[in-house]
């Protein structure tokens, strides 16, 4: 055998030995899949980036939102419908793709993913940007391209922008017919009033006086003792300590409507015209603090509340929708939140998945953040009464139009979560609570 051929053979074994070795590597690598995250982290760009996309794989006009997951891992399902909004929302002006590396584990290798999910963010030329690990919510994606740089506006977005900071109309209610919970007109019959040193605390009725009761954090030893309430025969003011109460409920809605008497006598006569149960102050007060919001701990009642269902099945109220979402950043578990449109009553479903918004039904569902202008000159809450969710930005802006008295603005329901996951365990006991009792 001459030299060259010696040459040739040697070439021939060398190549094989290589091919085998790589055979070899290719199935080490793909037997097993890059594990399931179990909680989302802050997302930064991973030591191992996995490369730029090559230019047949993306569009060159467009940046890319890869998503590398899969079909049956929980946090990769939660994000599916995600992904799915956006592609369809920022259609022509963002690509977005699902890769099921479960299905193809060579992918896992090609992008050099630790776990899934795995979303990587590309440029229009292919050139990875940033990656994140585990889910993330749309609202987080959007901020990030926004971060990176990317501008994805579009006329959707453009519905979401709303905002009324000087009232429609000027409030010419006298003072002392504003209940000093909720803000309603004071009905004459059910006026219950709260004496202190600064003055008398007005009340619409009876329930907006349990409210006020739940959320104080002051003393409340023989409080009731400041309480007074309307003789609902006679009109005249008695000591709550004094009344017997007529405990009934409205036969459409369910909603507990309660009526004081001074006089045993004229409430069972009521009684036999309108029905209910005849109960002392305190048998009024159990029933009354028997139902809780599950963040602050106001008394509510159910008809008017949103209902939260916690994960492991504990279900509790949030006294507005604000406080429902809050239920999570108090627990730090899961939530499924049912919740009514203020306009027209149609059902609103919030689903969250590690402190972010995983679903909602239906999608267009937006939160009204009511706010005031303390005399500081600074915005700040309006309160639970001034808060809502509505199916849709239009039903919201109908709605402010016929409350001429509500500041505030649209925000996305996204974003009154992560308002609620920001604050601290301190801030949480402290959220919705009122010192003192004083007058406004």
């Amino acid at each position: 055998m001459n030299k060259i051929g010696k040459i040739l053979i040697v070439i021939a074994l060398v190549v094989v030995v290589g091919i085998v070795v790589a055979i070899k590597q290719q199935g080490n690598n793909s037997a097993s899949a890059p594990p399931v995250a179990t909680s989302s982290n802050t997302g930064t760009i991973a030591e191992n980036s996995g490369g730029n996309l090559k230019s047949s794989t993306v569009k060159k006009s467009l940046p890319k939102l890869v998503d590398l997951g899969a079909g049956k891992c929980i946090p990769c399902k939660m994000i599916a419908p995600i992904l799915e909004e956006i592609k369809n929302e920022y259609k022509g002006k963002l690509g977005v793709e699902f890769i099921d590396v479960w299905k193809n584990p060579d992918e896992a290798k090609k992008y050099g993913i630790k776990m899934i999910p795995t979303q990587i963010f590309y440029d229009a030329s292919g050139k990875e940007l940033f990656r994140h690990e585990g889910f993330f919510s749309k609202e987080d994606i959007l901020a990030k391209w926004k971060e990176l740089g990317v501008d994805l506006t579009n006329s959707s977005a453009q519905l979401l922008t709303f905002e009324r900071l000087t009232p429609a109309k000027v409030d010419n209610r006298p003072r002392d017919s504003i209940c000093y919970m909720c803000d309603g007109d004071i009905e004459p019959k059910t006026l219950v009033t709260v004496g202190t040193d600064k003055g008398t605390v007005r009340l619409c009725s009876s329930h907006c006086y349990f409210i006020m009761y739940s959320c104080l954090t002051e003393d409340k030893t023989d409080f009731e003792k400041k309480v007074s309430v309307t003789d609902w025969a006679t009109g005249k003011s008695v000591p709550a300590t004094e009344a017997v109460f007529l405990y009934g409920q409205n036969e459409t809605t369910g909603r507990p409507r309660v009526k004081a008497f001074a006089d045993r006598a004229d409430a069972v006569k009521e009684q036999q015209v309108a029905g209910g149960n005849i109960l002392a102050l305190e048998a009024l007060q159990q029933k009354e603090l028997s139902h809780r919001c599950g963040f602050c701990d106001r008394a509510c009642y159910p008809q008017d509340a949103a209902e939260v269902i916690v994960e492991g099945g504990l279900r509790t109220w949030g006294c507005c929708s604000h406080c429902a979402l809050g239920v999570a950043a108090r627990t730090g578990k899961d939530i499924e939140v049912h919740e009514k449109d203020r306009l027209t009553d149609k059902e609103i479903i919030v689903k969250t998945f590690e402190g972010n918004i995983a679903s909602l039904e239906p999608e267009t569902a937006v939160a009204w953040f009511g706010q005031r202008k303390k005399p500081d000159g600074t915005w700040g809450s309006a309160g639970c009464f001034h808060q809502g969710f509505f199916a849709s930005a239009e039903n919201l802006k109908k709605w402010v139009k016929q409350n001429p008295f509500e500041t505030g603005k649209l925000i996305s329901i996204h974003q009154a979560l992560a308002d609620k996951m920001k604050l601290s365990p301190a801030q949480i006991q402290r959220a919705c609570k009122i010192g003192e009792c004083s007058p406004k």
